[in-house]
């Protein structure tokens, strides 16, 4: 139980943190492109948090056949995914990339069931299809916009949302077989993921300058630097360390509930039914998950 409360904790507060982190990109990306400051945000974590393994004195030196394994997680989940969002987002709306990439824990199920030979109990499928549902009723699809003017980054935010859950489920499997201590699995993630960044934010520049940088610019990159990426990433990574994929997929959902009820604290928007409704759908699904794993401990004992 403990592990499962630890995994809670780490995995709710790192999709918190990314549920907030929209209105800092909406200031930064129309002066900084996005592969670019996707490539600034990853480097930026790789140095937060080498001075943190430094300080606490983890080593991250791991076996050759590891370390490719681990930068190849890394690509999966910091380069393909989240710069088919950042492509998606673009090229999309924002209620469209909500509304997709709430698919994710749908494909971490899947995947968990197929790479880690974990359950795929009708009790975790409930918990996952509540708490989308919870997501459907807060964004409202009359919102939404699937036409063909979106098409292209509809797609892109579908392939985020596969890859999501693939990496997600990765993270877990390398996890177990190395033992490796989360810092190190995250590292070696994020280098992963500059691999494809890198000449992705180099052809990005020929044709897409930054812009002006001022004060509140650099404040956001160094809050999606080492809060949204070093630290949610780290949370992330640790939350699959320690349950179930397919339990820990459930605190993606604390991303789109915090969003909404940011735009109603920040931008006092109105608390209305649907975001009622939506959120104890969202809580009822992780319920009935967090039900499941004190059964499981009760019945172990």
């Amino acid at each position: 139980m403990n592990r499962s409360l630890h995994s809670a904790v780490y995995g709710v507060s790192a999709a918190a943190i990314w549920g907030g982190m929209y209105v800092v990109s909406d200031l930064v990306l129309p002066v900084v492109p996005p592969f670019t400051l996707l490539s600034i945000r990853l480097a930026m974590a790789v140095v937060v948090l080498l001075g943190i393994a430094r300080a606490s004195g983890i080593s991250i030196a791991v076996p050759r056949r590891r370390q490719l394994e681990l930068l190849g997680v890394g690509l999966v989940g910091f380069g393909v995914s989240v710069g088919a969002q950042f492509v998606g987002t673009d090229r999309s709306t924002a209620v469209n990339g909500s509304l997709i990439t709430s698919a994710s824990p749908a494909f971490i199920l899947i995947f968990a069931a197929l790479l880690l030979r974990e359950k795929l109990t009708l009790r975790r499928i409930a918990a996952v299809i509540l708490a989308t549902v919870g997501v459907v009723v807060i964004i409202d699809l009359a919102n939404a916009d699937f036409s063909s003017d979106t098409f292209f980054g509809d797609v892109a935010l579908a392939v985020a949302a596969l890859t999501w859950g693939l990496y997600s489920v990765l993270v877990r499997a390398v996890s177990l077989r190395a033992h490796a201590d989360t810092t190190v699995v995250t590292v070696y993630g994020l280098l992963g993921g500059l691999i494809l960044t890198l000449p992705a934010s180099a052809v990005e520049l020929s044709s897409r300058p930054i812009g002006t940088i001022t004060l509140p610019v650099v404040l956001g990159i160094l809050y999606l630097g080492i809060v949204s990426t070093a630290a949610a990433m780290w949370l992330w990574s640790r939350a699959f360390a320690l349950v179930d994929a397919s339990v820990a997929s459930l605190y993606f959902f604390a991303q789109p509930l915090v969003g909404a009820l940011l735009s109603v604290i920040i931008l006092h928007q109105p608390m209305t039914t649907s975001l009622w409704v939506g959120s104890a759908l969202i809580l009822l699904g992780v319920l009935l998950a967090t039900v499941q794993i004190r059964l499981r401990a009760a019945t172990a004992n």
